[in-house]
């Protein structure tokens, strides 16, 4: 590494990644309905714009942490670089709602590889532990601020047109991000030799993605279509493929073979509360942006730019939760996250009470909304942290790989359930009335989730965050 180049400086270039993997979720969230518009697509095509996205990520998540050990940090992080840049080019060139959904696959699919190198990178780059706490926070910090970012930019960027329609820019200002990081990386960023042994687990890799695919694809598309017999068919052949993914895996550790997911993460009882409390949890985070979007601009008509806004408040209230919350689960442990579930049911709760027409309470609804990101602040950063902290030393990266992959997997059966519920519930034709009722069963079913989410963390032994067994 040339050692005239600050580490700090290198921080910002790999931290490039996750911001523009994070942007590209919250941006989307607000801009749906013009997306929608856009393409001439219909409900499933929306959810579809986000669950495929983030079904790519979380299937090639732990082969792209491989592949850097394998081939090289910096050489994984460009082609995920690279590769997510034109993945966002044909985004804002798309002109069907196929050519859109199939571009943002590959775009989840390149974040999958690009992420996992900056968190290696930042072992590598920062040896020093207290320096090593410092670059994480920042790196983190840079997450939560594209989600601010991402949620003002997904409201405003509709609302503009300059060459292109405002939606398109949602995607093509990744472009110029993109290309700057790429040439920064490749003039600055130090090359790392292959450390792994390990060989891919092709067959695992494959098994797991035709699993989430036959899984998701068709209970968003199947509800649209009327539950043609090919969508029942592909529900019930996930879960045959979920039965062949397990039992490939063990064969794997029983042959002292390197599986994707190691199945022996599952003998641990606190990492499976754990991981319910995040099904539960992350079914709600995206599909309540879903819910609020569309309520407010379609059922209400209020503007994107407008509707951004709202969201904006819920960002910031999350980010200051969330630099509050890791100063004191350490010392409170899930006390704090069973707080944030309990501020996050009850301004769930006041949404239904406040957002019943376009005429909002600015007064009222901004503050609702920042207490909601209150509560998803104390929950969201810690939530990983809790899960892990039983899991030996040995297993902590594969069991890191295996929470961000269920994470991903849950919000995206929650935009695929909740989504479809609440579309389902406004019929064909949809009116202001009917996305209310819609919209009122689906946030009680969030609320539901929530509190089942809370019932597991009570099921979690009360120890302090960084104690192992």
């Amino acid at each position: 590494m040339n050692r005239r180049v600050s580490k700090w400086f290198l921080l910002t270039i790999i931290s490039s990644s996750i911001f523009l993997a994070v942007i590209d979720i919250f941006i989307v969230n607000v801009a749906l309905p013009s997306i929608r518009k856009g393409i001439n697509g219909s409900d499933a095509d929306i959810q579809l714009v986000i669950a495929l996205y983030l079904l790519g990520y979380a299937a090639f998540l732990i082969t792209g942490g491989r592949a850097g050990d394998q081939f090289g940090k910096k050489k994984v992080f460009l082609l995920g670089m690279i590769s997510f840049t034109l993945a966002s080019f044909f985004c804002g060139i798309s002109e069907t709602a196929f050519q859109l959904n199939t571009a943002r696959l590959l775009q989840g699919i390149s974040a999958g590889f690009m992420i996992p190198q900056g968190i290696s990178y930042i072992q590598v780059l920062f040896p020093d532990p207290i320096e090593r706490i410092k670059a994480i926070s920042i790196y983190g910090s840079i997450a939560g601020t594209a989600s601010v970012i991402g949620q003002f930019l997904g409201g405003l960027l509709p609302d503009l047109h300059f060459f292109v329609a405002g939606w398109r820019l949602l995607f093509l200002i990744n472009v110029p991000l993109g290309l700057a990081s790429t040439l920064l990386a490749i003039r600055f960023l130090p090359s790392q030799k292959s450390m792994a042994k390990e060989k891919f687990d092709y067959l695992g890799i494959l098994l797991l993605t035709l699993t989430l695919m036959a899984l998701i694809y068709p209970m968003i598309r199947g509800r649209e279509l009327g539950w043609p017999l090919w969508s029942r068919l592909s529900l019930a052949g996930s879960l045959v493929l979920l039965l062949l993914f397990i039992y490939d895996q063990k064969q794997k550790v029983s042959r002292q073979q390197f599986p994707l997911i190691d199945m022996k993460l599952f003998d641990f009882k606190d990492f499976n509360i754990a991981l319910c409390a995040v099904l539960f949890y992350f079914m709600v985070q995206d599909s309540y942006f879903l819910l609020n979007v569309i309520l407010i601009q379609t059922g209400f008509g209020i503007s994107s730019t407008e509707t951004g806004l709202f969201f904006v408040l819920q960002g910031l209230g999350f980010v200051a939760a969330s630099l509050i919350s890791i100063r004191l689960v350490p010392i409170y442990g899930k006390k704090v996250l069973q707080a944030g579930l309990l501020i996050m049911i009850i301004a769930s709760g006041l949404h239904i009470v406040v957002f019943v027409s376009a005429n909002i309470s600015k007064i009222i609804a901004y503050p609702v909304l920042f207490i909601y990101g209150l509560g998803c602040g104390a929950v969201l950063p810690s939530l990983m942290t809790m899960a892990l902290k039983s899991i030996p030393t040995k297993f902590a990266g594969a069991a890191s790989g295996t929470y961000t992959t269920f994470q991903q997997t849950a919000i995206a059966l929650g935009i695929g359930i909740i989504g479809g519920l609440f579309f389902y519930l406004a019929g064909e034709n949809p009116s202001t009335i009917t996305y209310l009722k819609a919209y009122r069963t689906a946030m009680l079913v969030n609320m539901l989730l929530l509190v089942l989410a809370g019932v597991c963390l009570m099921l979690l032994p009360e120890k302090k965050v960084g104690q192992r067994h």
